[in-house]
């Protein structure tokens, strides 16, 4: 069997090649990224020693180049988590997004429908439902939830999850959608909530909070989110949206005192800022579905992934080091500085 993975070289698309070289031993996994600022060669040192993974330095939106891949490599299954996917970026700049986000995964389902797969599978995002007040507590998304974008990201996701279902409408081409709330953990890009506020904790320099902090956010460890999308693409129907929930919902501002707590630093570096345009209040996932069918659950609760997750960034300070230099420290002064 061979998975097609695009995005590999960033956050989650890491930890799934990771997890899938582990889980399935006999797979070849192949990886497309085309290595923008997210994307990092580094991520995948440990895996490019691995007979059975293989790296192609590609643009999604490279039409020739990924179907030159398709004739050569004939995968059997393709896992798309390639996208532009941060919010306050695509405030900035939407237009890359529109581009990647749907345009990409159009070249994708072209090559899936050229070349024949087994499963062509879209990791989305539970922005696609737009957002939950925070004085209804027992309001959930569910696959049935209508979609109500707050941001050009969250917009261009919704328009892909579209264009895939209509794939399989009108092509038959087997697909399956899985839309995921907020993950947490190794190789998380430091620009994010949480690796953001471990880095600057650890170099005592300000946290910057958007607002009060109030926003809520469901959080999901990418280990399990990785688990829920293999069973998807080996046992879930296809056609089919599956909303995939940590059941670990958290203020921002929660989150950022637990950090300094478990790093032993001082709240006083908490520093809020001006919010965020758009910003969404609350989101929160209703799991059922993939639970009553493919039997998953999130298995990693907050206070243990957290811990899990300061500990490699402890272990792994060169990994984020790099990568804060340069261009980042640019776009982090222009984000954070003046507002």
């Amino acid at each position: 069997m061979k998975v097609l993975v695009t995005g590999g070289a960033g956050f989650i698309g890491s930890n799934f090649v990771y997890y899938m070289l582990k889980k399935h031993p006999d797979y070849d996994i192949l990886c497309v990224d085309c290595l923008t600022y997210a994307g990092n060669m580094s991520t995948l040192e440990e895996a490019l020693k691995n007979p059975h993974f293989k790296f192609f330095k590609v643009n999604i939106c490279d039409r020739v180049s990924i179907y030159k891949i398709f004739e050569e490599e004939h995968p059997d299954i393709v896992v798309n988590f390639a996208a532009e996917s941060h919010v306050d970026r695509s405030i900035e700049n939407p237009e890359v997004f529109l581009t990647t986000n749907i345009l990409g995964t159009q070249v994708m389902m072209d090559a899936c429908r050229k070349y024949g797969i087994k499963r062509y599978h879209q990791v989305s995002t539970d922005e696609v439902y737009g957002d939950l007040p925070l004085d209804r507590p027992d309001l959930f998304f569910t696959e049935t939830t209508p979609i109500h974008t707050s941001s050009p990201y969250s917009s261009s996701k919704a328009g892909a999850d579209l264009l895939v279902l209509a794939y399989h409408r009108t092509y038959g081409l087997p697909v399956s959608v899985s839309r995921c709330s907020n993950n947490y953990g190794p190789y998380h890009f430091p620009e994010k909530l949480i690796p953001l506020m471990i880095a600057n904790a650890l170099n005592d320099k300000p946290l910057p909070v958007y607002g009060e902090g109030l926003n809520v956010r469901d959080w999901l460890y990418v280990e399990d989110h990785c688990k829920a999308i293999d069973l998807i693409i080996h046992k879930g129907r296809v056609g089919e949206v599956y909303n995939i929930g940590g059941h670990n919902e958290m203020r921002n501002i929660d989150i950022v005192k637990l950090i300094c707590k478990e790093l032993g630093k001082p709240e006083s570096l908490i520093k809020h800022v001006g919010d965020r345009k758009g910003h969404d209040m609350r989101y929160a996932i209703d799991p059922t579905k993939i639970h009553n069918e493919l039997g998953w659950l999130p298995e990693t609760k907050f206070a243990d992934g957290i811990k899990k997750t300061i500990k490699w960034y402890l272990e792994n300070r060169k990994w984020w080091e790099d990568i804060i230099s340069g261009d980042y420290q640019n776009y982090y002064a222009k984000m954070y500085n003046n507002r």
